[in-house]
């Protein structure tokens, strides 16, 4: 029987070269289930990192992946830093506010980090979050749970650059929210980027999302790349797109999730449809007043939305909490990672602040691959 043309289902692929169509192909991720002692490359590239702001090491974690050495870390917390050195055991540790880091004398701070191949950091960024107050808390002092201390956090991208500047780096990674680039948080852009140029670097941003990136979670964050202007590199020529397959919540679902005790979130749980993304989307379609913005509900066949430090997240089909393995794969954590406790509270927020290292991992190496660091390669 001939199928009449308009009956036929056509695919992009159909109408390119097959070694064409197979590069553009979706990449199926299978690297956010792993280990450190298993998964860690044994051989290394020779590139050298020094992360700022280091919270839980997610960001570390992704460079090990990538084959790179870090260093030590600056973090300011020191249960975050207690668990970070358990995990990571840096050669050079500084548990400071980076401002005191920043105001060390040279000569007191190791060599070898005058000679830095990638400078990382990810300055705290409560209030540039879509979630929070936003302009309303800049430039105010607050007790802010990173370091239980009085300080503010919207100039520390700011307090990172005098790090760059202190440090000179040959490359910078700077990772922040999305909430950066919307409204009047993109004035602090084009102050980032003026300062970074007057520092000698050339720089470029991209808004990246983890579910194009082999997370299992729709993570989406601002990185920043910025190359010192001797390196001959223009950041604004790379290529970081990413295409990976959505990883769905049911290709990583395990593990037993906590029951639900509270008689309010049982009722919507029991009232939900696998349309209902959030506990809101139920009060928006039953038409009572709408509230409980940061509960979510995960469905098997969609993709967990973004893990924050503190949130409450539950199973749709079995009307439970999500569990503790949910998180830690979504966040594309480790499986032998040494929490303090594994408890809700604790793993949400280890995870949640923490940069999701399969994406530091792609950055990386995307990096690697289009010749930004081949300075490094043996002659």
């Amino acid at each position: 029987m001939i199928v009449p043309y308009e009956m036929e289902e056509f695919s992009l692929f159909d109408f390119v070269p097959i070694e064409e169509a197979e590069k553009h192909k979706p990449k199926k991720s299978t690297d956010w289930k792993w280990t450190m002692a298993e998964d860690y490359p044994k051989e290394k590239n020779g590139l050298k990192v020094f992360s700022c702001f280091s919270c839980g090491g997610g960001s570390t974690m992704g460079y090990k992946l990538a084959g790179c050495e870090v260093l030590g870390c600056c973090e300011i917390d020191p249960k975050m830093n207690e668990v970070y050195v358990k995990n990571h055991h840096p050669k050079h540790n500084f548990l400071m506010d980076i401002r005191e880091f920043n105001a060390m004398q040279n000569d007191k701070l190791p060599e070898e980090l005058f000679s830095l191949d990638i400078l990382d950091g990810s300055p705290p960024c409560t209030t540039f979050s879509m979630a929070g107050q936003r302009e309303e808390s800049w430039g105010k002092k607050k007790k802010f749970r990173e370091g239980q201390k009085e300080q503010t956090l919207d100039d520390l991208s700011f307090v990172f650059i005098d790090t760059v500047k202190k440090l000179k780096p040959k490359t910078v990674i700077m990772e922040n929210v999305e909430g950066l680039l919307l409204g009047e948080s993109f004035e602090y852009v084009r102050n980032i980027y003026k300062q970074m140029l007057a520092a000698g670097y050339r720089m470029h941003h991209w808004l990246l999302k983890g579910e194009n990136m082999g997370v299992p979670q729709t993570r989406h964050r601002v990185f920043f790349i910025a190359i010192r202007n001797d390196l001959n590199t223009d950041p604004r020529e790379l290529d970081m797109t990413f295409n990976y397959e959505p990883i769905t919540y049911g290709e990583i679902k395990s593990g037993v999730g906590n029951a639900v005790k509270a008689a309010q979130c049982n009722r919507l749980l029991n009232l939900a449809t696998r349309e209902d993304k959030r506990f809101i989307d139920i009060f928006a379609r039953l038409g009572e007043k709408e509230r409980c913005f940061g509960q979510k509900i995960a469905w098997e066949e969609n993709v967990l939305q973004t893990i924050t430090a503190k949130m409450d997240y539950y199973r749709g089909t079995e009307k439970t909490k999500i569990s503790l393995e949910d998180i830690i794969h979504a966040q594309t954590f480790p499986e032998d990672y040494c929490f303090p406790e594994m408890k809700w509270d604790i793993v949400t927020y280890f995870c949640g602040m923490s940069v999701p290292p399969i994406m530091i991992k792609r950055i990386v190496t995307r990096l690697i691959e289009q010749g930004v660091y081949d300075y490094a390669k043996p002659m």
